[in-house]
């Protein structure tokens, strides 16, 4: 059959050695039907929008057929999983191949919830619409936040029911990311495989994600220190708008510096570093406050990975390691604190801009104020309705805050036109993505997160349309929780 799609497949994973993944045989489904399709993503990869909406598209969508030139393999790797160093691998996913782009960018096609494979442990290998939603969801908010994330480009429902509290809607994402190697990936080639196995795997991350390598006088210390300056921006810009992923395992950090794996995440409303939503993280270890000092714990344990080829003497290896890992809070800090002047205008630096962003910080925890919502009434210079108003100290802090803006030669028209660069005016609250979810799944109507989507598109619009999505939740007397939906 004519490639009539534009699948343009590689597979550079499939050459690496075979103890890397698993070959795998597709597992159909029963009646699929395309219900999501992202158009821009469709795009951006050279897909023919049309033919993926044809029977034959959705059949790839679904696991059902195997497209022109595609390899569908499961990846092993291990991770700690709260702690505790586990073997695991695509449990309910495969990876179909590598898109190559009109452009000659290469990104991962991945099914999610395409059924059983050697590693599912136990599993059904399948999903529920539900949490394949708010993956969409989610990621694409993270997107235009800009936030480097995988991306969804559909979910289709396979006609059939899968059992866990309950009897729920199966579905198929397709997942899009620049990789999914993993920190995790790492670790079990370093457990199970030999150094040249580890190597190997050093190599192709380096080519495929930092193709400058050869001008570095040692590669492998240039990708550990590549890999920590990605880690330290991203953690720092899902600190700057609230997000919290809820699993922070080695095995959902990637190499790319993307976000991936949207479990049981969720955006912050009051203010509180130990905010959890995860159902399974009873002791707070992927808090929000908490996930800048994962960020470090989980480099580290990739370090540890790397040590073989980065010297053949073990000690001067370590030393060499910890010289970049001692790096990352440092350069986390330094990309929150910079994030953290532009959310309040500020240009330039003076010493006391971090007592003056902390003081915020605490006011915000002690008046339990909404995060988003206070930094958007800040912008808009309307601070009257936020929980903050009226208290003394922030009479006293706002004061201080003005002081500050007029030390700069920047206009306040700038001032404001930085923060509205900067703080969204509005993210997938819990509430709204509850609420979008419920309608797809419980009455098959997608025009509530349809336009939810369309909202979260544009987060600095800053839009009349976007009033209703910035107010927050009413108080119950149930936290909000989420599940990992596995």
């Amino acid at each position: 059959m004519p490639n009539k799609i534009g699948w343009n497949f590689d597979n550079s994973y499939a050459r690496l050695p075979h103890s890397f993944f698993a070959a795998l045989s597709l597992n159909p489904v029963e009646s699929p039907k395309l219900v999501v399709l992202n158009y821009s993503v469709a795009q951006s990869l050279g897909l023919n929008i049309d033919a993926l909406q044809s029977e034959a598209g959705v059949a790839i969508l679904a696991g059902n057929e195997i497209p022109d030139g595609a390899y569908p393999l499961a990846q092993a790797y291990a991770g700690h999983q709260f702690g505790h160093f586990n073997m695991l691998g695509d449990g309910r996913a495969l990876l179909l191949g590598e898109q190559i782009t009109p452009n000659e960018e290469r990104f991962d096609i991945g099914l999610k919830g395409s059924g059983r494979t050697p590693y599912s442990r136990g599993g059904d290998g399948r999903a529920a619409l539900g949490p394949m939603l708010r993956e969409y969801i989610m990621s694409e908010a993270m997107h235009a936040l800009g936030i480097p994330t995988s991306r969804s480009l559909a979910v289709v429902t396979t006609g059939e029911s899968i059992l866990r509290e309950t009897e729920l809607p199966g579905a198929i994402l397709t997942r899009v990311a620049s990789s999914h190697l993993r920190v995790g990936t790492f670790q079990y080639v370093a457990q199970w495989g030999t150094d040249e196995d580890i190597q190997i795997l050093a190599n192709t991350t380096l080519a495929r994600h930092f193709p400058n390598f050869n001008a570095a006088p040692n590669r492998y210390l240039y990708l550990l220190q590549e890999v920590v300056k990605r880690q330290a921006s991203l953690i720092a810009k899902w600190q700057l708008v609230g997000f919290i992923h809820g699993v922070m395992n080695t095995d959902n950090m990637t190499i790319s510096g993307e976000t991936i794996d949207y479990g049981p995440c969720a955006f912050m409303d009051t203010y509180d570093p130990a905010t959890v939503f995860s159902s399974i993280d009873r002791q707070g270890r992927y808090a929000y406050g908490n996930q800048p000092h994962i960020g470090g714990w989980n480099l580290t344990r990739f370090a540890e990975t790397l040590l073989p080829l980065i010297r053949e003497n073990p000690q001067e290896a370590v030393d060499l390691a910890q010289e970049i890992i001692q790096q990352y809070p440092q350069l986390y800090y330094t990309n929150w604190l910079t994030g953290m002047r532009a959310k309040l205008g500020i240009f330039n630096e003076e010493q006391q801009d971090e007592a003056l962003i902390e003081e915020l910080l605490g006011l915000m925890q002690q008046h339990q104020a909404d995060y988003t919502n206070t930094f958007r009434a800040l912008t808009l210079d309307k601070v009257e309705g936020i929980a903050l108003f009226g208290s003394k100290d922030f009479e006293n802090w706002y004061e201080k805050w003005l002081a500050r803006l007029e030390r700069q030669q920047e206009s306040k028209a700038s001032c404001h036109q930085l923060m509205r660069a900067n703080n969204p005016a509005v993210i997938p609250r819990n509430h709204r993505v509850e609420e979008a979810l419920e309608a797809a799944v419980e009455q098959r109507d997608y025009r509530v997160m349809e336009r939810l989507l369309e909202v979260l598109a544009k987060p600095f619009a800053y839009s009349s349309g976007q009033e209703d999505y910035a107010t927050v939740p009413d108080p119950t007397d149930c936290p909000y929780q989420t599940f990992c939906g596995t």
